[in-house]
């Protein structure tokens, strides 16, 4: 059977054959055996003719018959070589087919022409195709006459001519189609821009719908180019082939080049055909991890909101939760469905994982570890948004937290990016936090000489907590004596506050409050140090408080 094959195949010229034989190809393996064997001598047969090496011996691109080769001769090496013989015989004109000759010996048959040797046929050669020696060497005989007879008419003068002629009848017809595909084209541009254009704009009554609009025109605009390039590279695709088929030097080129094109093709339908169970599985996995995803969104959803609540969960952890069991559900997906991707078993998928990993790897560590800090700052209950907060240099209110860093609009209304590493590595000053329940103690300092009394300070210092709004009546303001200096004895204030967005303006009325007060009272404050008393205190004089261009609390609402 597969030496009838074998002889189709070289008997076959164009494509159609080609394709025949193709399906014959197929085909054949699956019918039941018409042979005579039983079935083990069939089976070890094609056995045996699978796993022995052959190469086709060609000719002007059509192929002969099938050699056998061996490891320390391949069968391409033993093919190219008898193809190069009988080209050299065919390229002589002085040679005379009809001296070709089969001379045989116990351990071989030989095919010769005068004392050169042009193939030699075993008995290894013959038990492959299942025949009598010296009937596949006169086989061999009959096709290569039949080759050398092909090869000297092809290069004749008149069929060189009639090629030639062919290919510019070709070449006339391909240039007419071109120029009837680029009329066709722009006929069809122009219908659609003379009747779907207006219409597909006339639906937008929008700004999104106009964009729209735009993307679909766009859409047609390629479609139309996509089938007037497909078109002319087909067209040229059979023009090409058949000119290299027409010329006897590239009929080999000819005859493969939809080959080149097929192969790629038939091997994607069989990769695609063998993997649909896989791509089924693939497809189920996806729906049924979206719809965990889903369940995973409407119940932290309703945790978020309130309708949901769990013992010792803050509502705020909801969406950080959420996300990262959403990582962990996407990451076990991706974990069950890699064996089951088309091609993850071969060498190439492998290597490129293993590159991919070791880029990841190396060049996403920074954001890794800040996604990681994101998430311990969250759990953390550090802070939340909209809590003033200190770290390191920087203050001000939280206004976003994301996974890698986190946003801090400062009292002078400048954004800082701070990432999230960071923040896990340093400490975190929170105002906020105590502040919601009226216990952030604001303070500030002040130095007082050895000969004010102490009561009469603390008691000027309370005066001034009780005149500055803002600040918390109970727990009452204190008085601590920080320490005995040098010169002065240093006295800090403290109050309590229930807003930590007003820290500033607190302490800013607080000052001012101390100020007047301890120049009501005729007292210095001696902060900074000083060296030698002053010949007068250091006091402002009250006829002087609202010195030009000050204005009375009083004149200033008037005015306005």
């Amino acid at each position: 059977m597969s030496f009838i094959f074998n002889l189709f195949c070289g008997a076959a010229g164009n494509r159609m054959g080609r394709i025949v034989l193709v399906v014959l190809a197929l085909v054949l393996p699956g019918l039941p055996s018409m042979a005579a064997d039983t079935p083990d001598d069939a089976a070890s047969n094609e056995e045996s003719t699978h796993e022995v090496p052959r190469a086709p011996v060609i000719l002007d691109g059509n192929t002969l018959f099938l050699l056998r080769g061996a490891s320390a001769f391949p069968a391409e090496r033993r093919a190219a070589e008898v193809a190069a013989r009988i080209a050299a015989l065919a390229a002589n004109p002085a040679f005379d087919p009809s001296t070709l000759k089969i001379s045989a010996s116990p351990d071989v048959t030989l095919i010769t022409a005068g004392k050169e040797r042009v193939i030699a046929v075993f008995d290894a050669d013959a038990v492959l195709e299942s025949v009598d020696r010296g009937i596949l060497a006169q086989v061999y005989r009959q096709r290569i006459l039949e080759a050398i007879a092909a090869y000297r008419q092809d290069r004749t003068p008149d069929a060189l001519i009639r090629h030639v002629l062919y290919i510019a009848a070709a070449s006339i017809a391909f240039a007419v189609f071109i120029w009837l595909a680029r009329r066709a084209k722009g006929r069809l541009d122009a219908i659609l821009e003379r009747r779907l254009r207006a219409r597909i704009e006339g639906l937008a009554s929008q700004s999104y719908q106009i964009v729209r609009a735009k993307h679909l025109w766009g859409f047609l605009q390629g479609a139309s180019r996509f089938m007037w390039i497909a078109l002319a590279a087909l067209g040229g695709l059979f023009y090409l082939e058949f000119v290299l088929i027409n010329l006897p030097w590239t009929r080999l080129i000819g005859s493969r080049l939809f080959d080149l094109l097929i192969d790629p093709l038939r091997v994607m339908g069989i990769g695609l055909a063998k993997a649909i169970p896989d791509l089924i599985f693939l497809a189920v996995l996806a729906v049924v991890t979206r719809f965990v995803i889903k369940a995973l969104r409407i119940f932290f959803t309703g945790v978020a909101d309130g309708a949901i609540r769990l013992e010792h969960f803050e509502a705020d952890w909801s969406w950080p939760t959420y996300r990262l069991l959403r990582l962990f559900i996407i990451a076990f997906a991706i974990v069950v469905a890699f064996p089951y991707i088309p091609g993850s078993s071969s060498d190439a998928f492998k290597g490129v994982s293993l590159f991919l990993g070791v880029v990841f790897s190396l060049g996403s560590s920074s954001v890794i570890a800040n996604i990681i800090a994101g998430y311990t700052m969250t759990y953390r209950r550090a802070y939340k948004l909209g809590d003033r907060i200190q770290i390191g240099e920087h203050m001000g209110d939280v206004t976003e937290v994301r996974q890698l860093v986190t946003h801090i609009r400062t009292p002078k209304n400048e954004e800082i990016v701070v990432p999230n590493s960071l923040i896990l590595n340093s400490s975190v000053v929170n105002y906020s936090t105590l502040a919601r329940q009226g216990q952030l103690v604001l303070h500030t300092t002040v130095g007082i000489g050895y000969e004010t009394p102490w009561r009469q300070v603390e008691a000027m210092l309370l005066e001034a907590a009780s005149r500055t709004p803002g600040v918390q009546t109970e727990p009452p303001p204190f008085v601590l004596q920080q320490a005995l200096g040098d010169f002065c004895v240093n006295y800090e204030i403290n109050v309590y506050c229930d807003d930590a967005q007003a820290m500033n303006r607190l302490y800013t009325a607080l000052h001012q409050n101390i100020l007047d007060v301890f120049n009501e009272y005729g007292v210095q404050i001696m902060t900074p140090n000083y060296e030698s008393d002053p010949s007068e205190a250091k006091l402002v004089p009250r006829d002087q408080w609202y010195l030009a261009p000050a204005k009375p609390a009083g004149a200033q609402g008037k005015a306005e």
